[in-house]
């Protein structure tokens, strides 16, 4: 089989078994297969290990994910390994045994792979096998379940030494198929990589029919009163009521993105009785809490607390959390730890509520809480055959603060400017709305389009990216209800909120004869009455979330400048131009700014100019309409066109760090416009 096809088929058999989270976590496990190629510096045959290299994931794997490594190398490093006490040095030794350029990092599991003398290995972490793994009787029970097809384990740290147990393991028990890790998952191996999908697989499936067959009928124990899960629309309302709190909770030491569950498997979970006796013993699996943190922040209240209620004691709890996690580091910190990486947590569980969990990106934020659901699935298993009896306190800050996962987090690319924060962009399924969300998405926020149109906010964000990087909400801006109704859906989705951009508008290009009643009425609801409801129930967010943010008007130089036939829509503008004044003064307490944007002429990409305005006003100045941006921008000072990503450039800089002592400016974006100079 030539290397390419190894390659090749390596990677088909990681994406097969990556794609069914019955198997394996995002991210989680690794696999390998071992084949010829021809060194191109000698011409001869040489060995090599082709394994997923470090932080990849095996649903998404492609070649470039692979590290390939020379066997002969990788195997001759035994010579001198130092012992357990000095294994973190063999990670940097792999990069002695690369070929070549040697393709993605290795990572710690390297050493399994190459050592275990079998063409092809997969080590998974499947919430069937982590839950014979971590049950207190786990080794008895792996007996029982799989004769000597399966050896135990017993728990250590993943690297060079592991890799050694396991290859003896191998070598000792020619009839296994693979191991149960204790505390941790499981590796399986075959000659063919159809042999070591199939062993895997095989140890899977068994697992959790034996789980499905001998668990007792309430492995968390019988229900506790007052904690079954709120109807679905009253949790998900007072998830959005909690979420700016918890968010708040979850960032003082640095800003997270969040992300709310409320599945069975949570609900069910906290409406247990011994659901405050698990979470509190936490998760074991390494993958599990580098995500999840060592255990999570549990509300001890009912589900019918009042939201009042509810936060004062989460604040209460946060304040516990910190002291008992900083208590935690303190106990196992050597001089050559890491440092603290904040003492907040990452996952937040509600009784008759659901699970908010938190990262650095929307991803990250998602992933955790996948994660504390794969913990939630294992301690179910191992205290239905067993008792969950995760690895111990000290393990798990061998693995949290290890120095290879501090090189591991120092490697990944350095944040963009506005990562972490969360953008609701009204009137955004286009036009100059449209550009204002992708230049936000595209400098790391996460956004929400809304749009009197769902079907076309939909599209929008998905053009711009997927649902960890923006979403479409439908909202009238007019209506409260339907802009409390929108903000409880970024609430839901992103955990917060940090960044408004009013933008919804429209335009009727009329004179002051023929300016109707309604036509007044219609402009000044979205535009002046939209603004101000949305600047204000979103500002509700920003103030209980504690961590200051943005709101930005879209206004325009007719706020400022007179000119014929737009009576309606100026002073709408104006409006909207000291509502940024007043905001700004009111809300600087709260560390929030709020700055106005003032366009003109953007004809290219516009809604309003589409709908009509463009052709009214082409007809007012006495040109054609293909030719009213030319016109715009030779009527200015520089003698630019602006279009709707000028306009977004100014948002996205206004709210940069760069501009963090402004607050009540307002930016013309017209090219320059003399008489809209403001004084």
């Amino acid at each position: 089989m030539s290397s390419t096809t190894t390659a090749a088929d390596l990677v088909a058999r990681s994406n097969r078994l990556g794609a069914d989270p019955a198997n394996t976590n995002y991210a989680g496990g690794n696999t390998s297969a071992k084949g010829t190629a021809t060194d191109p510096a000698t011409g001869e045959p040489v060995e090599l290990l082709w394994v997923k290299g470090s932080g990849g994931d095996l649903g998404t794997l492609t070649e470039e994910g692979l590290a390939v490594l020379r066997l002969d190398r990788l195997r001759g490093l035994a010579g001198v390994y130092r012992g357990v006490e000095h294994e973190d040095e063999m990670v940097a030794a792999f990069d002695y045994a690369l070929h070549g350029k040697g393709g993605a990092a290795p990572s710690i599991d390297t050493a399994m792979h190459g050592l275990v003398d079998a063409a092809h290995v997969d080590h998974l972490h499947p919430d069937a096998g982590i839950a014979i793994a971590t049950a207190a009787d786990g080794e008895r029970l792996t007996a029982e379940i799989f004769g000597g097809a399966v050896v135990w384990v017993p728990w250590r740290r993943p690297g060079w030494q592991l890799g050694l147990d396991i290859a003896a393991i191998a070598a000792e028990h020619p009839e296994a198929r693979g191991t149960i890790l204790g505390g941790h998952g499981i590796t399986a191996w075959g000659d063919t990589s159809e042999e070591a999908e199939r062993n895997s697989l095989w140890i899977i499936e068994t697992a959790q029919a034996y789980l499905d067959e001998h668990s007792r009928p309430e492995p968390f124990g019988p229900p506790l009163a007052g904690h079954a899960a709120l109807p679905v629309e009253e949790r998900r309302a007072k998830a959005a009521a909690l979420a700016p709190v918890i968010r708040g909770i979850a960032s003082r030491d640095r800003p997270q993105v969040g992300h709310f569950t409320d599945s069975d498997v949570v609900l069910d979970f906290l409406a247990a009785t011994e659901h405050p006796r698990l979470a509190a013993l936490g998760t074991s699996c390494p993958d599990h809490f580098l995500r999840t943190k060592v255990r999570p922040l549990v509300l001890d209240l009912p589900a019918d607390a009042s939201v009042e209620e509810a936060v004062a004691r989460l604040r209460e709890l946060h304040e516990q959390y910190r002291l008992d996690y900083q208590a935690y580091y303190d106990r196992h910190a050597t001089s050559e730890s890491p440092a603290i990486r904040g003492a907040d947590p990452l996952i937040v569980l509600v009784p008759g509520v659901g699970m908010f969990s938190y990262g650095k990106d929307a991803q990250t934020a998602r992933v955790a809480g996948e994660f504390y659901v794969n913990a939630i699935a294992v301690m179910r298993g191992a205290e239905g055959v067993s008792s969950y009896a995760p690895i111990d306190e000290a393990e798990k800050f061998r693995i949290e603060y290890w120095a290879l996962e501090e090189a591991k987090l120092r490697r990944m690319p350095a944040p963009k400017p506005l990562a972490t924060r969360v953008a609701l962009v009204t009137g955004a399924a286009s036009g100059i709305g449209k550009a204002i969300a992708t230049r936000l998405a595209a400098e790391g926020a996460c956004v929400v389009i809304a749009d009197l149109d769902l079907a076309k906010a939909e599209a929008a964000a998905a053009e711009i990216g997927g649902p960890d990087v923006a979403r479409g909400v439908a909202a009238d801006v007019s209506d409260e209800a339907a802009v409390k109704a929108a903000i409880a859906e970024v609430l839901l989705a992103f955990g917060g909120l940090d960044l408004v951009v009013n933008n919804a508008g429209l335009s009727l290009s009329k004179s002051l004869f023929d300016t109707t009643e309604a036509d007044w009425d219609l402009q000044h609801d979205v535009m002046a009455k939209g603004s101000f409801l949305v600047a204000k129930n979103a500002a509700r967010v920003l103030v209980d979330q504690g961590l200051g943010g943005d709101i930005v008007y879209i206004s325009s130089k007719n706020s400022v400048f007179a000119g014929p036939n737009n009576i309606a829509y100026s002073a709408t503008k104006a409006d909207q131009a000291h509502q940024v004044r007043l905001l700004a003064a009111e809300l600087g307490e709260h560390g929030i700014r709020v700055n106005g944007i003032n366009p003109d002429g953007v004809v290219r990409g516009s809604g309003i100019f589409a709908s009509g305005w463009g052709a009214n006003r082409a007809a007012t100045y006495g040109v054609d309409e293909k030719d009213l941006g030319a016109f715009y921008a030779q009527r200015t000072i520089l003698k630019r066109e602006v279009v709707p990503e000028n306009v977004a450039a100014a948002v996205y800089a206004i709210c940069t760090s760069d501009f963090s002592h402004t607050t009540g400016l307002h930016v013309p974006v017209d090219a320059g416009v003399a008489a809209a100079f403001l004084r």
